[in-house]
């Protein structure tokens, strides 16, 4: 994997992924951004998110749960002094689907969290991650 990240100016950065894929970040105003994008550690706490998001909706798929719609809200504090590492991440998933399993979903969280998210399982090096989720049964 290969990405390239490029100074735009003040403290904003272009990034080109290895899929060809580009994305703003910048800082905010107080640190000389523009606030043309998201910050750096924003883009981190979103990686993580969708990275488990794939995995769940993957998982219970593949589990042939007739899963609709997945959204994940994530909650996250950072130290106080630098590195402002994130010290605790909370995920809260919110799953859609028709006659979903309670144990089903709860086991697709935990296999993303443990075994395939690479994203949270190198995050959780420094931060406590906790999950949770809840069931909406779509008729």
């Amino acid at each position: 994997m290969e990405t390239q990240i490029k100074w735009v100016g003040n403290a904003a950065f272009i990034g080109r992924a290895s899929s060809g894929h580009t994305v703003i970040m910048d800082g905010p105003a107080e640190g000389g951004g523009r606030n043309l994008g998201p910050r750096p550690m924003e883009m981190l706490i979103l990686g993580m998110g969708a990275c488990s998001t794939y995995d769940v909706v993957s998982i219970l798929k593949k589990s042939r749960q007739d899963i609709t719609d997945c959204e994940i809200k994530i909650t996250s504090k950072r130290a106080e002094s630098d590195p402002k590492v994130f010290t605790d991440i909370q995920l809260h998933f919110v799953v859609s689907g028709h006659n979903l399993k309670q144990k089903q979903v709860e086991r697709a969280i935990k296999l993303s969290a443990e075994k395939y998210c690479s994203a949270s399982i190198m995050l959780g090096a420094t931060a406590n991650i906790t999950h949770d989720f809840e069931i909406i049964n779509v008729d």
